[in-house]
């Protein structure tokens, strides 16, 4: 017999420990990413109708770059200073949607070479740095999703679930993309159908 007083939404009940934790992850603010994390925007660049985005790293500065899709075109981000240093608005390239690796052309400077583009068509992003971070997404009130930023072992769902880990983004407002590190490891980036959110570190 259903509870009183209580709606039946038709999805099962879950058991105690799980919805310990759903609530534990309902109830966390968003909070800045730790040192040595920068927030690269101050915020978030708008990128409307954003579908996916890619890495790459400049051959003259070793700075991350950040190439980004969208329904206005294609726009490659420097991660360390934020600057876009290209943009097409009619490329010539449909994009990564139909090509059997996910990618599309460079624009800028690692034009002649092709990014593999994760976001609406599929394809994915470094969940790991390599040396002890961690990215976790996590919807516990889907479809909003929250990113979840870890250090050497940080754990949210094992106690005592307050130490090592940081909810760093909260996507209410559009679909999330992306999220993840670039193959680098010093580039954290959240894309959402509306925005991009870049964190960068020094290398370690």
């Amino acid at each position: 017999m259903r509870e009183k007083n209580r709606p039946d939404t038709g999805a099962p009940a879950l058991p105690p420990y799980q919805e310990g934790l759903r609530r534990r992850l309902l109830a966390a603010p968003v909070v800045p990413a730790p040192a040595p994390w920068r927030n690269v925007f101050g915020g978030h660049a708008p990128v409307g109708g954003l579908t996916g985005i890619g890495f790459g790293v400049d051959p003259a500065t070793g700075h991350d770059l950040v190439m980004v899709v969208s329904s206005q075109g294609y726009g490659v981000f420097d991660a360390v200073t934020g600057e876009r240093i290209a943009r097409d608005r009619d490329p010539e390239d449909d994009g990564p949607d139909g090509t059997p690796d996910l990618s599309c052309p460079w624009i800028g400077p690692l034009t002649g070479r092709r990014v593999r583009v994760a976001g609406l068509f599929g394809g994915g992003l470094h969940s790991t740095s390599g040396d002890g971070w961690t990215v976790e997404v996590e919807a516990p009130d889907w479809p909003n999703h929250r990113i979840l930023l870890s250090d050497n072992g940080g754990n949210w769902h094992r106690p005592p679930h307050t130490e090592g880990w940081w909810h760093v983004f909260h996507s209410t407002w559009s679909t999330l993309r992306a999220a993840g590190f670039s193959p680098t490891g010093r580039t954290l980036a959240v894309a959402t159908s509306s925005d991009l959110t870049l964190w960068t570190r020094r290398p370690a």
